[in-house]
């Protein structure tokens, strides 16, 4: 799996470039989507602490980046990157119409992260993704 994310880095560029036009879009993209109002928008789970739907997609978007740069010595850029871009996108909601910046979003975008960042320490240091 480490070795088709690496040999096709592709496919973190496009993921990353999804997720910066669905939070660039002003109003939700799959609420256009699937309900056909942009007003409205679709909740994989109910929120708790943090925005549920943030925190899974910053995790997907996170756990692609490290399988793509796994083998790679750009980690520490990797991990600048996805807390840069986490916090930036939310951020950005302060001046797109139709968008709120909100801190659980916020919140459940560095969480993603963090939790990926944990598990590839935890991993990496038992030698898994060694050379």
């Amino acid at each position: 799996m480490i070795n088709f994310f690496h040999n096709n880095k592709i496919i973190f560029y496009l993921t990353n470039f999804f997720l910066i036009v669905l939070y660039i879009f002003p109003g939700s993209l799959p609420g256009l989507v699937f309900y056909g109002d942009k007003e409205i928008q679709p909740q994989i789970t109910p929120d708790f602490i943090l925005s549920s739907n943030h925190f899974f997609v910053f995790i997907l978007i996170s756990i692609i980046g490290f399988f793509t740069y796994a083998k790679s010595k750009k980690i520490k850029y990797l991990v600048i990157y996805l807390i840069f871009l986490s916090t930036i996108l939310e951020i950005f909601h302060l001046i797109i119409p139709n968008r709120s910046f909100e801190w659980l979003d916020l919140f459940g975008n560095l969480f993603g992260v963090l939790v990926v960042i944990f598990i590839y320490n935890l991993i990496n240091n038992h030698g898994v993704f060694k050379k």
